[in-house]
């Protein structure tokens, strides 16, 4: 009985420790000179190859309804959410760090959550305290994102190296250099986050018009390996060797973040959300964040600064008030749900012995 309630917490430390896999492969394959349009290219297609098999098999019985307008819909949804969001991320991790796309990743439910306030699809209510958490938790982990991106401060020396882009010895234009790319891919991620929020908005519309999640994700990646193709080809047309892939890092990270990113954990995600609810799962993200940071100081020699564990600190603390406004929102919910229908059962009683 206690291995059975020890196995959501196993399950999602093995997918937080996959994800920081992801952002250090990713930036290993484009530092390594992979093309990042063609990454992502190459990511699709195994992660489309990987689903398919488990799509036709495991929903088989299941009938849903697929219609022309649907398809439209599916098509639209992939190039603005999954096809955008991984091409931006994919260009800004070549301009950032590995620890950098980590730690963003954590403003995910912040934006998410602001978008669909604006979209009046999530309510407000300042007066109750689950409100106010929402909020403020968006505020400050946004701020923290924009903190841990602009605000690097003193580094921490506890660690006597210097990496690739912080040499003591380069010049002041080379440094200068530097810090607009890092501006920029900062900015790039942000907005790659933000299609990201995005997909995530329009996924629950498209899940009441198709029940067949499996086969949805599935569609949408073979959909984003289209787009992703036309992109890439528009890009490279004229280079063919970008296309190669050897028995390198290319070939693992794209194999890497195709199946086992977008196939093992997507499984394992739904499992445990099952088990024990979103918010359960949402809890562990900050872990990918420290893994991250920790492998990327030992095999890239990256550096910390104090205003970057500021920024992460607040990108946390954030993320956690949101999370926990949006847990005592639900349980709130579901108690007045419970409370009216005892009242509707209470006067249906009462007419009924009349």
């Amino acid at each position: 009985m206690e291995s059975q309630t020890q196995k959501p917490y196993i399950a999602m430390l093995f997918t937080q420790f996959v994800y920081a896999g992801m952002a250090l492969f990713s930036k290993a394959a484009i530092a390594k000179g992979m093309n990042p349009y063609v990454f992502v290219f190459y990511r699709q297609a195994f992660a489309s190859l990987a689903l398919a098999p488990f799509a036709f098999f495991l929903e088989r019985k299941n009938e849903a309804p697929l219609s022309y307008k649907l398809l439209c819909k599916l098509f639209l949804v992939s190039l603005c959410g999954i096809t955008l969001s991984l091409n931006l991320y994919y260009v800004a991790i070549n301009y950032t760090t590995a620890t950098f796309a980590a730690a963003t990743t954590n403003t995910i439910p912040a934006i998410t959550f602001m978008m669909a306030a604006l979209l009046r699809m999530e309510s407000i209510t300042l007066k109750q305290l689950h409100g106010i958490a929402k909020v403020l938790g968006s505020v400050v982990g946004v701020s923290g994102a924009l903190v841990f991106a602009f605000v690097k401060g003193p580094p921490i020396k506890f660690m006597h190296w210097y990496s690739s882009t912080e040499n003591p010895n380069s010049d002041s234009s080379t440094q200068g250099s530097s810090r607009e790319e890092w501006i920029k891919g900062a900015l790039i991620m942000l907005s790659a986050n933000t299609a990201w929020s995005l997909w995530l908005i329009l996924q629950g519309p498209i899940i009441k018009q198709y029940q067949a999640k499996l086969r949805l994700t599935t569609l949408q990646c073979i959909f984003s390996c289209i787009q992703s193709a036309f992109v890439a080809i528009a890009v490279e047309r004229r280079n063919p060797s970008a296309w190669k892939l050897g028995w390198d890092v290319h070939l693992l990270s794209v194999a890497y973040c195709g199946v086992i990113v977008t196939g093992i954990t997507y499984w394992l995600q739904v499992w445990a959300i099952e088990k024990r609810g979103p918010v359960f799962t949402a809890m562990f993200t900050p872990l990918a964040l420290i893994i991250t940071a920790i492998t990327s100081a030992f095999v890239w020699k990256e550096n910390f600064y104090w205003g970057s564990v500021g920024g992460a600190i607040l990108l946390v603390g954030g993320l956690y008030s949101v999370l926990w406004g949006k847990n005592k929102e639900d349980r709130k919910s579901e108690t007045d749900k419970q409370k009216q229908q005892t009242k509707e059962e209470t006067v249906l009683e009462r007419i009924t012995h009349q």
